[in-house]
Order: C-alpha cells, then sequence, then structure tokens
C-alpha cells in the first residue's frame, strides 16, 4: 500500500521530520512571541504612567529584537549546543542551512523550528526583566543590558536546566516550560537590576501601579494569557497528549488565581481590583508553568489557589514590612509575581509531580527518578520524593545566586560607560525628552496644545484628563494615540 503524496518523504520532508509535530511547534512559537509583541508591549505601555508609555513600550519592542539577532549569533548554541562546560555551551552562530535543517535535539521536527521557539522564550525573558526597571532605566544603558544579561545569565540558566547535558537537567529538576529559566531569572535579575538603577520619582510612585488605560491593559493580559498555550502546550516538543493536559493546566491555575486574588482584594479593600485581577492571572500562569504537564487536574487547582494568596500576602502585606522591598522600586511587581511565583511553582512541582506523566514528558530511560513527594509517600519511595524537593530547592539557590551576581556585575561594567538612570529633567518629562515622542497627544488640526491653564478631572479608565477651561475646550478636540 502507497503512502498518501503528501506523506512520502523528501528533500522538503525528510523521514525523521513529522509534519504535524512542526506545524505544532512554530505556532506555539509564534503564540509566545505574541505575548511578548504586541503582549507585553501593549501591557507595559498602558499599565504605567502615561508619561512613560513609550518608553515602557519601546524597552519591550527593543529587547525582542535583540535578543533575536544574539540568539541565532551565539545564544542558541550556549544554551543548548555542544558542551563548554558543566553550565554552559559553546558560542557558536545558528545560521548555516545545514545546521537548521537538521533534525533538531529533541523533537521530530528542523533545528530551524527549535532555534525559533526557544527565541521565543529568550526574547520574552529579557521584555520580563524589563518590566523592573521602567519609568528611570536609561535607554542606552538598557540597548548594553539586553545582550549581556542574555550571554552571561540567561544561557548559563537554560543551558544547566533545561539542555539535555546540563548539570541540573542531569540530576533531575523539574523546570516543565520556564519557571525557573524564564519566571524566576526575570523577577530575581529584574530586582537586582532595579537596586542598582534606583527608584522612579517621587511623584511617579504615588500609585502603584498606575495604569494609564485599564482596557489596553486588559487586551495585553489577555494576548498573554492566551500566548501561555504556546508557552506551556510547546515544551513536550510533540503534539501530545501532555500538551493537551498542559495547557488545560495553565488555564484552570491561571482562572483560579484570577479569582482568589480578586476574593482576597474584595475581603481586605472592600473593592475587587481589576489591576488585582490581573496579577492574579499572572502569578497562576507564572505558578503553574515548571509543572504544567506533570501533575493532575486538582493539583492545578490548589496551585492556582496558592498562586494566588501567596504573593498577594507579599505584595500587599510583606512588602511594606520589609525593608529591602521598600526600598527597591518594582514597577510592574516582577518580584512578586515571577520570582515569588516561580518559586513556589518549582517547589509545588517537586510535591505533585506524578511518575507517569514524568514518563510521558521526559522520555527518558531513568525517568523513575523524577517523582513528586506526595507520590513517594504513596509507593514508598519517600527518600526519592525528599530528593526531589531537594533538586527543586537547590534549583532555586542556583538560579537566584546567578541572577544576582550576573546582573550586578552587568550593572557596575555598563555604568562606567554610560549611566544606568536617567537625568533628572529627563525623569520630571519622561517620553517626550527621552524620545521626542508621546503616546498621547491632545490635537488640533496641525497644533498640538500645550501650557494653558487646566482644570483636570480624572478618567479612570483611561488616564487622559478632561479640559474645562474656555481655551482649552476651543482648541483641544481630540484625543489620538500615535
Amino acid at each position: 500500500m502507497e503512502l498518501p503524496a503528501n506523506l512520502i518523504p523528501d528533500e522538503a520532508s525528510p523521514e525523521w521530520m513529522n509534519k504535524g509535530d512542526n506545524a505544532w511547534q512554530l505556532t506555539a512559537a509564534t503564540l509566545v512571541g505574541l505575548q511578548s509583541i504586541p503582549g507585553l508591549v501593549i501591557l507595559y505601555g498602558s499599565m504605567g504612567k502615561k508619561k512613560w508609555a513609550v518608553n515602557s513600550a519601546f524597552m519591550a519592542f527593543y529587547a525582542f529584537a535583540a535578543v533575536l539577532v544574539c540568539w541565532v549569533g551565539w545564544g542558541f548554541r550556549m544554551s543548548f549546543g555542544e558542551k563548554l562546560v558543566v553550565f554552559l555551551g559553546k558560542p557558536a552562530v545558528a545560521l548555516d542551512e545545514k545546521f537548521l535543517l537538521g533534525q533538531a535535539f529533541l523533537g521530530l521536527f528542523p533545528t530551524a523550528t527549535m532555534v525559533y521557539f526557544q527565541g521565543m522564550f529568550a526574547g520574552l525573558t529579557l521584555i520580563l526583566v524589563a518590566g523592573a526597571l521602567l519609568g528611570r532605566m536609561n535607554f542606552r544603558a538598557w540597548m548594553l543590558f539586553v545582550p549581556l544579561w542574555l550571554t552571561f545569565s540567561y544561557t548559563v540558566v537554560a543551558f544547566s536546566i533545561w539542555s539535555p547535558d546540563g548539570w541540573l537537567a542531569k540530576l533531575g529538576v523539574i523546570d516543565y516550560a520556564g519557571g525557573f529559566v524564564v519566571h524566576l531569572s526575570s523577577g530575581v535579575a529584574g530586582f537586582t537590576a532595579a537596586f542598582w538603577v534606583g527608584p522612579r520619582t517621587e511623584k511617579d510612585r504615588e500609585r502603584f501601579p498606575p495604569p494609564n488605560n485599564i482596557i489596553l491593559m486588559l487586551a495585553g493580559a489577555g494576548l498573554l494569557w492566551m500566548g501561555w498555550s504556546g508557552f506551556n502546550g510547546g515544551d513536550p516538543y510533540v503534539a501530545s497528549t501532555d500538551a493537551s493536559l498542559a495547557i488545560l493546566n495553565t488555564h484552570v491555575c491561571a482562572a483560579t488565581s484570577l479569582l482568589t486574588w480578586v476574593i482576597l482584594d474584595t475581603f481586605f479593600s472592600g473593592k475587587p481590583s481589576v489591576v488585582g485581577a490581573v496579577q492574579g492571572m499572572i502569578t497562576g500562569l507564572v505558578c503553574i508553568t515548571p509543572a504544567a504537564g506533570v501533575v493532575q487536574g486538582w493539583a492545578a487547582i490548589i496551585m492556582g489557589v496558592i498562586s494566588g494568596s501567596v504573593p498577594w500576602y507579599t505584595m500587599m502585606v510583606l512588602h511594606d514590612k520589609v525593608k529591602i522591598l521598600r526600598h527597591v522600586d518594582d514597577p510592574m511587581a516582577m518580584f512578586h509575581t515571577h520570582a515569588i511565583a516561580g518559586s513556589l511553582g518549582g517547589i509545588l512541582a517537586g510535591l505533585f509531580a506524578v511518575p507517569k506523566l514524568c514518563r510521558i514528558f521526559y522520555m527518558v530511560p531513568d525517568w523513575e527518578k523524577y517523582i513528586g513527594l506526595l507520590y513517594g509517600l504513596q509507593s514508598g519511595r519517600t527518600s526519592a520524593g525528599f530528593r526531589q524537593i531537594g533538586l527543586q530547592l537547590g534549583g532555586i539557590l542556583f538560579v537566584t545566586v546567578v541572577n544576582v551576581v550576573v546582573t550586578s556585575l552587568i550593572c557596575l561594567f555598563i555604568q562606567l560607560f554610560v549611566p544606568l538612570r536617567l537625568n533628572d529633567d529627563e525623569l520630571q518629562i519622561g517620553d517626550g525628552a527621552v524620545h521626542g515622542e508621546e503616546a498621547f497627544v491632545l490635537i488640533d488640526g496641525e497644533n498640538i496644545s500645550e501650557g494653558f491653564e487646566i482644570n483636570a478631572k480624572k478618567n479612570m479608565a483611561f488616564d487622559v484628563e478632561e479640559y474645562s477651561s474656555v481655551a482649552s475646550r476651543s482648541i483641544m478636540s481630540e484625543l489620538q494615540l500615535v
């Protein structure tokens, strides 16, 4: 019996390639890319004060582009290539067609697909780091920070945990889709960099966080949420049953976390907060990430309750009581939503990981080393369960130390050449001084209005102003997003 023409191998479709897996992997990668652009670009541009909308969005936009160039230049093979040392691969380009069209180190698809997929994760990670630095970092310093941090921090953690030759991967640390590599790394690195850059102006810190457009913020958050289907669903590197489970667990955990956060906001502050709902959504997505395809659905709900309550407590209660948290200005609360939530997810993965699901996901001969503590206690493999918890805690410690040390060294190095922080005039003015552009411009024909005596009344959905003076009413006729 002959195969259908579309299944017959040829030069473009070699025997080792699974067309379905390749199609899903490319789709998943694009979903992750959409989380960054436009997802986080919109979220950052709308969640801060309007005077920093352009700068915030542009930091994300620049980071995405810069990472991709560095990724194919040397980053991919430092993260997943031939081992140089126990925690790093040999730097080399990923541009040659012979390399890119060959089979990837995992999965039944070309290396080009893997480079693209993992490049989306690297780009997203740097954009998350930016969330802790909005509203005051010198853009020129950020231009240097992105390639340096990718090269000396991200690649080390990615190789150690995700590469088959990585030392933590060989030990058996569970990080299904990036709770450690992406979220813990970005949360710790962002918090560390924020320490060195310093805080925003007092006026800019008056409201935390201070959204300029809540409706656009929700649009960005929605892209982030739905894009997580590719983030977690693409990590088995195959269109499998485990990918389906990972996607379902992801959305169940996120929804549970969001509801938990809203309930806590309502109970303790008396009002349900839209911004709080977004934070709860993010913490749920981050928490499930290291465990998405290796835990059961009931565990995803428990993780959602924990991720919606513990980061809520650290952000809303502990933040004002702990000196270092008060001192470091973290505009998007990256420490709470990513470092804390990512750590929780890693620990809970070590608690709830199901041996059967680990076998389906990892597909390695020594799969039995992966076992959650609860299942270790149930099956009489108590020591193996405690070993897994210990590995998860060790992974958290390793990622934290690497990012604190490397990020600090990078910041100290950059400030030898350019200031890390904008000057006082730029901090007072915002986008107009830094980029010569503004997100929201009040216009009448070709004349941009400025300098009018006005009485402002806040519009809380869009953080724009209703002008009541006669002069301003006669001239300002349209709000245009540019």
